[in-house]
């Protein structure tokens, strides 16, 4: 038994993953120590405890003087204090003072401005100031950034360095997040032999297991490495039973129309739904998508091509918005961008393609150069590309100069 073909353009398999996606039920919620978060998606709102800062705060080290004081410079003034970074200070500056001040440290009474350090001279108590300052300068005014209340993190966003450092901020020691997918994922093949053997002549080492679980743990889910499934119709399908406590399974190789690519025969015998099974894309073309019946809930799969450029780029793709949303994150949005190709490209038409690239340039114009690759079996290739160029089906060449399309990587 073999599934009906339903095989897609770029943008309806994008559509069709998207939709899928959106109707998915949000995971349980658990709660994790900080120092856990990164990576995961937050499961509820962060409000600021307090303003932010709380405090005018310094953020150049000099003096704390009025504006008005150094309108004409040079001028000298009595320094009547210091404060450092995390001391309060009762001092009020009057007309002819000056508080010596540290980055960080509070703005003191009376003051509105201060002069950088490097703008004055000591003169025994006294400062010369040496370069005039406007009110405003060199200090953060009280509650610019944040007001106590107001809304700091939204839930189902992802957890980051910046996003944590948030959190700390305002004293979260634990947070309340959504707990990652088990992805389970299953590199398929006679030809392949594990990391740790020697390969025949005629045996590769199975690479995909490996550059999968990196996408799978950098989206945001737990990889469950399952052993590798031989091309025989017994040993896929202890894979797919195994498989069926995970919240989303991977298969990498089998789905071509070779003699020995059975996995999509024998997800049909165990009862999948396929969506898709293929897109006109390249490399990534027999993509397959679907799911599985399941106790309580299906479990959704991908059959990936097995060559590893076409591994990685169906699973950048069109795995990546699943995902996110089964660890209780928003679809992903692929992030495009455009370029100025360095050399002429020719391609035949039919298929939207995504070729490894490298993105260089300046803040004013970025420049695409296409790496030459043998085929989606080139780890050499994608392994020196930062991006892809995204060539859409229409296109049969592309000349030097030309404004291009590119997919970002991550």
């Amino acid at each position: 038994m073999e599934p009906n073909s339903k095989v897609l353009s770029f943008e309806e398999a994008c559509t069709l993953v998207e939709r899928y996606a959106s109707q998915l039920t949000l995971p349980d919620i658990e709660e994790m120590t900080l120092l856990d978060c990164d990576g995961c998606v937050l499961a509820e709102e962060i409000h600021a405890d307090r303003d932010f800062p709380p405090f005018a705060r310094a953020t150049r080290d000099g003096f704390a003087v009025r504006a008005s004081d150094v309108a004409v410079v040079p001028r000298k003034l009595k320094v009547i204090g210091e404060i450092a970074a995390g001391a309060a200070s009762a001092s009020h500056v009057q007309s002819g003072e000056a508080v010596e001040i540290m980055t960080g440290a509070p703005l003191p009474g009376g003051a509105d401005a201060i002069v950088m350090v490097e703008y004055t001279r000591r003169d025994g108590a006294s400062v010369v100031v040496e370069r005039a300052v406007k009110s405003g300068e060199n200090f953060v005014p009280r509650g610019v950034e944040a007001h106590a209340g107001d809304l700091l993190l939204v839930s189902r966003s992802r957890l980051n360095p910046a996003a944590i450092a948030i959190a700390a901020s305002v004293g979260k020691d634990a947070l309340k997040v959504f707990h990652k997918p088990v992805v389970a994922i299953v590199a398929t093949g006679d030809e392949l032999v594990e990391v740790s053997e020697r390969p025949g002549a005629a045996q590769i080492r199975n690479s995909n297991s490996y550059s999968l679980a990196a996408q799978v743990v950098r989206a945001g889910g737990e990889a469950l490495v399952l052993p590798i499934a031989r091309d025989r119709e017994d040993s896929i399908r202890d894979a797919i039973h195994e498989a069926k406590s995970a919240e989303l399974l991977l298969f990498s190789g089998g789905v071509s129309m070779g003699k020995y690519d059975l996995v999509e025969q024998v997800l049909a015998s165990e009862g999948a739904e396929f969506h898709m099974t293929g897109a006109r894309i390249q490399p990534g073309k027999p993509v397959v998508f679907g799911t599985l019946p399941g106790e309580g809930h299906a479990l959704p799969f991908f059959g990936l091509p097995g060559n590893p450029i076409s591994t990685m780029v169906t699973c950048d793709l069109f795995v990546a918005p699943v995902l996110s949303v089964l660890g209780g994150g928003m679809p992903q949005a692929l992030r495009f961008a455009h370029a100025k190709l360095e050399d002429e490209f020719k391609v035949a038409p039919g298929l939207t393609r995504f070729l490894p690239a490298i993105l260089t340039g300046t803040t004013s114009e970025s420049r695409l150069t296409v790496i030459p690759w043998h085929g989606s079996g080139d780890l050499a290739a994608i392994v020196r590309a930062n991006c892809y160029l995204v060539v859409t089906p229409e296109v049969t060449g592309l000349a030097r100069g030309a404004y291009v399309t590119v997919l970002l990587k991550d």
